[in-house]
């Protein structure tokens, strides 16, 4: 069996899912067989996996840093917001059931076993299988039963480096205070500490450093300055999105949907230099000056619609529309611009239909059955060929159909209005195709400069190196049992 080593936080977002795909980049340069592990993941950004499956995003760029096809036993529990009480349970890449959250403590005991089997797998494959956290072991009041921290490093006997961020503020604190409200018997699995995303002189942290090391007995295994090429990483969470455009040339805006879902599908384009790709955060208006909006997934269409009218943005839509600007829905968005969205069954919420946006002409019915895959299609308007996925409920259908966005194994995929400025589309991950990309930014007479994938590689080996430099990497793994 390989061996296993657990990268904790002191909360959410504090550079987990990062260090664990940098740590695993630099296994994997040390010669190593080695794979990520999430026992419990809360994201609406998911992958679809080799084996028919989804799992969150980060696990699948985890994966990508051990030069693995992504599998569903490396995030066997993965939960889907729906609502703000509510999320879909999908157990090894399935949808198991929607649960509120006091429903979803009552599944972990049956869950854990689920987990362990995964685990189990992916060690005897293996050399060595480093573990994500997930939130924090100090959220004692879901200690119980827990799978995502402590429950599941005591259960498999899992070393834990707990990871704590300075970037936010009361470093110290967040580590002694998780030592301090932990139970003992959890406090001995953490092996050591490391302090993430660091700005300035390292130097003037070291008596706090000193301290945490004396207050708690941890080892410190090391400070981590802020890596700047992170933004060049797919986000896994939507609070990575916002911030200034980086690029300028082409204006591309996203919605920002409250439940935003299989967003990746903006990053290639935010690295683009001729375009310049934002966020549209609840409240703002939609800029005149936008040439293309982007109406993204989402894991609640029908809310999310009703969001996006709470915004005023349908209005807006109307007048860039008006502009001749242009739109392009996908997945969620898609169903979101046709005339209706009828969901009988109940599947994303209550049952009932509600009016879209009436930007296409095609109407949408909420299926039981979810489509899972990986797809070769070619793009309708250019004949560019590209790889894409499909990861969604609902069918689509209409007079719009007739000029479908692209064809997939020879069936008309999506849906494209007459005067071609609004489309629509069930494929995610287009834009991370160096030649569609090009294709299509050509079309509003932007250069690409290529090479996506590539560059997401050259950065993962900056990140191993950038924690090789700062950190004592060999101590951490050597901490692996």
């Amino acid at each position: 069996m390989g061996k296993a080593v657990m990268i904790q936080g002191t909360g959410s977002n504090v550079g987990k899912s990062l260090l664990v795909a940098g740590l695993c980049r630099a296994a994997r340069r040390r010669g190593l067989s080695v794979a990520p592990f999430k026992p419990q993941n809360m994201s609406n950004n998911a992958a679809v996996t080799a084996d028919g499956g989804e799992i969150g995003r980060a696990q699948a760029l985890q994966a990508l840093a051990c030069g693995l096809a992504p599998v569903v036993d490396m995030n066997p529990v993965l939960l889907k917001p729906e609502t703000d009480v509510g999320a879909q349970v999908v157990v090894r890449g399935q949808r198991l059931t929607t649960a509120k959250a006091r429903e979803y403590g009552a599944l972990k005991p049956q869950l854990m076993a689920a987990v362990q089997e995964s685990f189990a797998r992916l060690r005897a494959a293996h050399d060595l299988v480093i573990v994500e956290g997930a939130g924090s072991p100090a959220e004692v009041n879901l200690r119980r039963n827990d799978l995502a921290n402590m429950g599941f490093a005591r259960a498999a006997d899992v070393p834990v480096v707990l990871a704590g961020d300075i970037d936010r503020g009361g470093v110290i604190a967040q580590i002694v205070g998780t030592q301090a409200v932990i139970d003992p018997e959890d406090a001995a699995m953490v092996a050591g500490f490391v302090i993430n995303r660091f700005r300035g002189d390292v130097s003037l942290f070291d008596d706090g450093y000193a301290l945490i090391e004396a207050r708690t007995g941890w080892r410190g295994f090391g400070v981590l300055p802020h890596f700047a090429q992170a933004w060049k990483l797919p986000a896994e969470d939507a609070l990575d999105l916002g911030g200034p455009a980086r690029g300028a040339g082409l204006k591309v805006v996203c919605l920002g949907l409250s439940r935003i879902a299989n967003f990746d599908d903006l990053d290639p384009l935010a690295q683009e230099p001729g375009v310049a790709l934002t966020m549209l955060h609840a409240g703002q208006a939609l800029p005149g000056d936008t040439d293309l909006v982007i109406v993204p997934g989402s894991k609640s269409t029908r809310g999310d619609l009703a969001f996006l009218r709470a915004q005023g943005w349908d209005i807006d839509l109307a007048a860039h529309l008006s502009r001749g600007g242009c739109v392009l829905g996908i997945c969620g968005g898609f169903q979101m611009l046709g005339q209706v969205i009828r969901d009988p069954d109940g599947i994303e919420g209550e049952a009932g239909e509600m009016p879209g946006l009436g930007l296409l002409d095609v109407e949408t019915q909420m299926l039981p059955d979810k489509r899972l895959s990986e797809v070769g299609a070619v793009h309708a308007a250019t004949g560019a060929a590209f790889r894409g996925y499909e990861i969604h409920i609902g069918r689509t259908t209409g007079p719009d159909c007739a000029r479908p966005f692209a064809h997939v194994e020879g069936r008309p995929e999506g849906a494209v209005r007459g005067d071609v400025r609004v489309a629509g589309s069930y494929l995610h991950g287009m834009f991370r195709d160096d030649g569609f990309r090009a294709a299509y930014l050509a079309g509003f007479g932007v250069a690409s400069t290529g090479g996506y994938d590539a560059g997401i590689e050259a950065v993962l080996d900056a990140l191993a190196e950038h924690m090789e430099a700062h950190l004592d990497v060999a101590g951490m793994l050597a901490v692996a049992r």
